[in-house]
């Protein structure tokens, strides 16, 4: 699933006419996919109404209402709003009434069983008119089936702001979908908060144009054919050797949780530099790692473990300035170096020897952007690929549909994931797997991409038998072997 904002959707549209596919057929592809999608939800009991607007999403409501008359559908087409503006629209409004449907006049005393919203698409602004706004309350107070053509009305595209400027609270709330049918491709919003909770259900409609965005979501069988095959003669040596500074007095679990996340993704070697309180409580739950005592500081000194292929540092960590220069040293090695936690301060510079990738949460990345923990949930997918593509990181933001941002492109959204990792220490779990596939992987890329995907896919899998509220991040090192092994039987069936 690709992603475009609305500056690339009107882009698209261009592009499309000068190279002779029309806004007509454009149109035509659009009402033809939103019919074949619609069909797998309703039957031919159901009441319809479509409420269409001025412009182009309603052209789009225009197109379905007629290929659904075509077969005896009980269909309503309505422009509560007044007629279509667009030529497009005109067009094939004027060929509907040419096969000899109506136009019906909305009654807002009327139900449905099926509520389609039609009324306006990507040129949304808010706050939204109070014609439109009260089609809108109509339409969400009704018991029906509500399907959005393209977005709820109501909701922007690039943004995930349901209010206007000035206004606390949005003057109507969006139309509240149980399915969205994204034309071409999904939209910023789909993945924004608080405007994705609005959207139900999302689902795309190809339209018969060529997929280039460089937001993509990401799904399991890419992942799968980028997951790192191992040989039955390798050994230790042969997945690599992982570093992970963490752990403090205060908060040992921290490391322990890292380590745990580490040895359980595949790395040959794991070292742990941490304090020495927190050693007996890493060696009961990770026995096989090694250790360096009094890590923090003899990190800071330039006193480095041999051919380590990738550290993190982070998790646990309280001491700033130590920690900062013990960062320092781990920058000027040619190995990726991932930055969590404790580590994550702002910065002017980021510049290292090898690849960084950084995984903040919102608050975190409040903190290095200087931006509210609010304005970053809206514009999370935005801001996570300016921040990579100005500082030359790889951006991890963490969260719901986590965002994977590489300085020169291309920007994914992890789709796995529930609440069970609104815990503790998962963060300190995805720090252990990432610097572990960052050793055993030959891609960052997908070293990167995978961790995260199977990091949220373990959430997943907890809430097959139990409940997301009961989920710890410990209980990664049961989910992990099971998950893994799922995703290589599945590999062998690919290939």
């Amino acid at each position: 699933m690709h992603i475009y904002t609305k500056k690339q959707i009107h882009q698209m549209d261009a592009e499309a006419a000068e190279q002779g596919l029309s806004p007509f057929t454009l149109m035509e592809n659009a009402g033809r996919g939103l019919f074949e999608k619609i069909m797998e939800h309703i039957d031919q009991t159901m009441s319809i109404g479509i409420v269409a607007g001025r412009g182009n999403n309603g052209g789009d409501g225009i197109v379905l209402a007629r290929y659904l008359r075509s077969l005896g559908f009980n269909v309503e087409l309505m422009f509560p709003i007044g007629l279509p503006l667009t030529e497009t629209a005109k067009n094939h409004l004027s060929y509907y009434k040419a096969q000899g449907f109506t136009v019906t006049i909305w009654n807002e005393g009327k139900s449905f069983d099926v509520i389609v919203d039609s009324l306006l698409g990507v040129g949304t602004r808010l706050p939204l008119r109070e014609n439109i706004a009260h089609v809108i309350r109509w339409a969400n107070e009704q018991s029906a089936l509500r399907i959005a053509i393209d977005l709820p009305t109501g909701v922007l595209a690039n943004s995930g702001n349901i209010v206007a400027e000035n206004n606390s609270q949005p003057l109507t709330e969006p139309f509240q979908a149980d399915y969205t049918f994204s034309l071409h491709g999904a939209k910023p919003s789909a993945f924004l908060y608080p405007s994705a909770a609005y959207y139900g259900e999302l689902e795309v409609v190809t339209i018969g144009l060529k997929q280039d965005s460089q937001t993509i979501v990401l799904e399991k069988d890419a992942i799968l054919r980028t997951l790192p095959t191992r040989k039955s003669s390798g050994h230790k040596g042969t997945f690599g050797t992982s570093l992970i500074v963490a752990g403090s007095d205060e908060m040992p679990g921290s490391v322990a949780l890292s380590a745990i996340g580490s040895i359980r993704s595949g790395v040959g070697r794991l070292i742990v530099a941490t304090c020495k309180s927190a050693l007996p409580i890493v060696a009961l739950h990770v026995p096989e790692a090694t250790f360096m005592t009094d890590g923090l500081m003899r990190i800071s000194k330039g006193e480095m473990p041999e051919k380590i292929a990738s550290a993190a540092i982070g998790p646990g960590l309280v001491d700033r300035k130590t920690t900062r220069r013990a960062l320092e040293q781990l920058l000027r090695l040619e190995i990726p170096v991932v930055v969590d936690a404790g580590a994550l301060e702002k910065r002017t510079s980021w510049q290292a020897k090898g690849p960084v990738i950084i995984t903040p949460h919102p608050g975190e990345f409040s903190r290095l952007t200087g931006y509210s923990v609010e304005y970053i949930q809206q514009n999370r997918i935005q801001l996570a690929q300016e921040y990579a593509e100005d500082h030359e990181v790889i951006v991890v933001l963490k969260g719901e549909y986590t965002v994977i941002a590489f300085p020169k492109g291309p920007t994914f959204i992890n789709p796995t994931g529930n609440t069970g990792l609104a815990k503790g220490g998962s963060g300190d779990v995805l720090t252990g797997m990432l610097v572990s596939f960052l050793a055993t992987h030959s891609s960052v890329e997908h070293a990167v991409k995978n961790a995260v995907y199977i990091h949220g896919l373990c959430a997943n899998y907890w809430v097959k038998k139990y409940s997301e509220a009961a989920m710890t991040a410990r209980d990664f090192a049961t989910c992990l072997p099971i998950v893994l092994k799922e995703l290589e039987q599945e590999l062998e069936k690919l290939l």
